[in-house]
């Protein structure tokens, strides 16, 4: 029996839609907003009125790639959170109202939950291998760094998480701090590449068990800065390469401590990173240099899949709607979502 899913994703300011027939992944449309870079960050009132002027023409594009026509599609399934609650709103607002238009189920989806299980998506004459269960993922973005055990497509446990900044916040505050634009994250890294990673030195904390913190390590930034710039004005001019190395490098290293315990505490070997921060080369590198060394089995996504998109929500409406899970017409946006229930 084929099951035809629309997924529809408007957690923070991307708009996007996508069509999944039986975890094969049929089209992946996304728009993205522009406007956001000139203010440092996204500004939500002005990301929630771009998702309502984005979100018709994209899941009607993503419909016409995928060859699929409304009344094919089983259900719907739409990000609930976390995010950006008025963006957030947008998608859920068009799916409860094709669902009312169509007769067609609404599937809620964790937007975390869909990261991970994009290790998933499948595509038309492309191999691909995914994690086994239980598997680790190393979930990272811009705002959630979490530890999650996977024992089955909807079965997830938080065994550790950060207890104040995401590491992608980090990320894009160091650019800030240095003038480097936004979003920062991939500025960082693409300096990186050019610099000495252990030029500079920067805190790391001390967090017990699993969890992280990532608050020390940017104030630690800030202040080596500040002092640095006193004795010499054009020091983060002079030494950019470098300072995004030794930054990215302490974030990576902390990243991995914990990753590493993880391991050990679990005896898990089958490893994946996902999110926004699995783009970036520095940790791919090393979650695939840790995974050679250490006899581990490691899976990173395709770029495509790392940032924001409705691949992922669809590939979890699908096992969702598999398991019978379905929700009624009341169910309203939140933007935190504490667990993977």
């Amino acid at each position: 029996m084929e099951i035809t899913i629309l997924g529809i994703e408007s957690s923070c300011d991307d708009t996007s839609a996508s069509v999944v027939r039986n975890e094969v992944l049929l089209s992946n449309v996304m728009a993205n907003q522009d406007v956001h870079s000139k203010y440092g960050g996204v500004i939500p009132e002005l990301a929630s009125r771009a998702h309502q002027q984005n979100i018709l023409p994209v899941v009607d594009m993503a419909l016409k790639l995928a060859e699929t026509e409304l009344k094919d599609i089983d259900a719907i399934a739409f990000t609930r959170g976390p995010g950006l609650l008025g963006s957030l709103l947008v998608g859920t607002s068009f799916a409860k109202g094709l669902s009312i238009a169509l007769n067609k189920p609404l599937i809620d989806v964790n937007h975390l939950q869909g990261h991970i299980l994009s290790h998933f998506i499948k595509e038309p004459q492309k191999e691909k291998n995914h994690p086994s269960f239980p598997f680790l993922c190393l979930l990272v973005s811009g705002g959630h760094t979490q530890i999650v055990r996977v024992d089955d497509y909807l079965k997830f446990e938080i065994i550790g998480q950060t207890i104040d900044d995401a590491v992608g916040e980090a990320f894009d505050k160091c650019a800030k701090i240095m003038d480097l634009g936004y979003p920062g994250g991939p500025v960082v890294d693409k300096l990186a590449k050019e610099g000495n990673p252990k030029a500079f030195r920067f805190s790391k904390p001390r967090i017990a068990d699993l969890n992280y913190s990532f608050s020390g390590v940017k104030t630690s930034l800030l202040y080596f800065l500040r002092d640095s710039i006193k004795e010499d004005p054009e020091f983060v001019s002079r030494n950019i390469n470098d300072l995004c190395a030794s930054f990215q490098h302490t974030l990576i290293e902390i990243l991995m401590d914990k990753l590493l315990l993880a391991v050990k505490k679990t005896g898990i070997k089958e490893i994946a990173i996902a999110g926004g921060v699995s783009a970036n080369s520095g940790l791919r590198e090393r979650i695939l240099s840790e995974g050679r060394s250490r006899g581990w089995n490691t899976y990173v996504p395709e770029f495509k899949f790392t940032t924001d998109n409705a691949a992922m929500i669809a590939i979890t409406g699908y096992y969702k709607f598999k398991s019978g899970h379905t929700c009624d017409l009341d169910v309203t946006p939140v933007s935190r979502i504490l667990d993977y229930a």
